[in-house]
């Protein structure tokens, strides 16, 4: 623990906490102090003016990256009769209905994301308050209750995340991994930014986006300038 402690304070070090970087220089730092002995997620916050205290100032949604996460994604699919077929060709690791729930109910849960059809929904209630705690209850906001449960299937295989504002307002996500392209990483960041402000609120007023910070795992954060991001997406 004392080495990972003295390499973060030797990477903070190189990290200027009065300044804010443009992205290009944000994420090239931010691969430079990946130092890890295990492949680091590339982790961005966006700090939003939103009060999520108020239901119509809660800002949640989903994100298909374009390049991925750069992890393996376990799917559950939550289905009967020919959505069985349609989630198993679209890649789904687990394919069921009230056989895996019982499995769940007995402490089962090697699966990273779960999608279900609308017709499912009563039974899968039954452990969301095993699946709650845990993220992965399937949501008609975030698109993972759904008909179209193939297309469903395959955006998650690929890379799609979810992303829920907190109490503070801010959004915390995965972008990728500080192994990747710089300009992967940008393309995936920006079309996560692209969703979080489409999905503003109409009663938010003042300034949306009021800042960015990008880190690796283990890394220090580094803030961004909020103005010099929001170009590209111009």
């Amino acid at each position: 623990m004392a080495k990972k402690g003295k390499k973060l304070r030797e990477a903070r070090t190189k990290v200027d906490s009065l300044r804010k970087y443009t992205l290009d220089e944000a994420l090239d730092l931010m691969k430079e102090l990946s130092f890890a002995n295990f492949k680091e997620s590339a982790d961005v916050s966006f700090k939003l003016g939103v009060n999520p205290k108020y239901a119509d100032q809660m800002v949640r949604g989903s994100a298909l990256l374009p390049h991925g996460t750069g992890k393996t994604v376990r799917v559950m699919a939550f289905v009967k009769g020919d959505k069985e077929a349609e989630a198993t060709e679209a890649g789904a690791d687990y394919v069921g209905n009230e056989e895996m729930i019982e499995k769940i109910k007995g402490g089962w849960f090697e699966f990273d994301a779960v999608v279900a059809s609308p017709d499912m929904m009563g039974q899968v209630g039954k452990i969301g308050r095993l699946l709650g705690p845990r993220g992965l209850m399937p949501n008609p906001k975030v698109g993972t209750v759904t008909q179209d449960v193939g297309r469903v299937v395959k955006e998650l295989k690929m890379g799609r995340i979810e992303f829920r504002v907190e109490k503070a307002g801010i959004v915390h996500a995965p972008f990728g991994r500080c192994s990747f392209e710089k300009e992967h990483l940008k393309e995936n960041l920006l079309e996560l930014l692209s969703v979080i402000q489409k999905a503003k609120p109409s009663s938010t007023k003042g300034t949306y986006v009021k800042g960015i910070a990008v880190s690796s795992t283990m890394g220090p954060g580094i803030r961004l300038d909020v103005g010099n991001v929001l170009e590209y997406l111009r």
